[in-house]
């Protein structure tokens, strides 16, 4: 009898629903978690789409996930306020990655590659100290890992100003571009027009300390760390 190995073990995949079914481009859609997990992994902003005294906002905000439990957790500023007096509100929450401009022969045929997530749900607001203090160190550690042990915890007062909302990552759908132009084999490949794929990489730049920091404060491991680029 063949036993598995470990190339051989299934993958994960996401629960197809009506919301998150890919009509368009299909090709560019996957159904991984790991892709999923992949795509929110790689930053720590996003944009809570809900409707506000019925009006639809976009807000940008930061997140961080919880891996293990399957959750997301992200600011809800004036969003939050919203959820609590529409319980049952349903939000969209995306994150998008730009990794390069696709330049081809023709500008019908420029595009973007990309990698970008949508979750779905229906957020709830994080009431709990353990877990609002959980969501956060989460949130912090996604955006500058070593961050949450270094600096202050929060005090009662800051967490009671604090607005945390916990998403689950059971209704996502996730897409991804990539590679050269598509008009290589086309009657434009005979121009003379260069075409090719310049690549979009965001770094972090050299630390920039408070101007109200005492002289010699050393920067710390960890941000020193982000700022070559770790």
């Amino acid at each position: 009898m063949h036993a598995e190995g470990p190339d051989e073990r299934r993958e994960e995949h996401l629960e197809v629903t009506d919301r998150t079914r890919h009509r368009r481009l299909r090709e560019k859609g996957s159904t991984l978690r790991s892709d999923l997990d992949d795509v929110l992994r790689a930053g720590f902003v996003c944009h809570l789409a809900v409707v506000v005294d019925g009006t639809p906002l976009a807000v940008p905000t930061v997140y961080g996930v919880d891996f293990d439990a399957r959750v997301l957790y992200l600011h809800g500023s004036v969003a939050s306020r919203s959820l609590v007096q529409s319980p049952g509100a349903q939000v969209c929450v995306t994150v998008t990655h730009v990794d390069g401009l696709v330049l081809a022969r023709s500008v019908f045929e420029h595009g973007v590659n990309y990698r970008c997530a949508m979750v779905l749900g229906t957020p709830r607001r994080v009431t709990d100290r353990e877990e609002l203090l959980h969501g956060l160190r989460v949130l912090t550690e996604q955006c500058a890992p070593g961050q949450w042990e270094y600096a202050r915890s929060p005090s009662r007062k800051e967490l009671a100003a604090t607005s945390l909302l916990a998403l689950p990552l059971d209704e996502a759908s996730v897409k991804t571009s990539a590679g050269p132009p598509d008009d290589g084999e086309g009657p434009d490949a005979a121009s003379g027009v260069w075409a090719g794929v310049l690549p979009y990489r965001p770094v972090f730049g050299a630390p920039e300390p408070d101007p109200l920091l005492p002289a010699g404060t050393p920067v710390p491991a960890h941000i020193a760390a982000l700022a070559r680029g770790r």
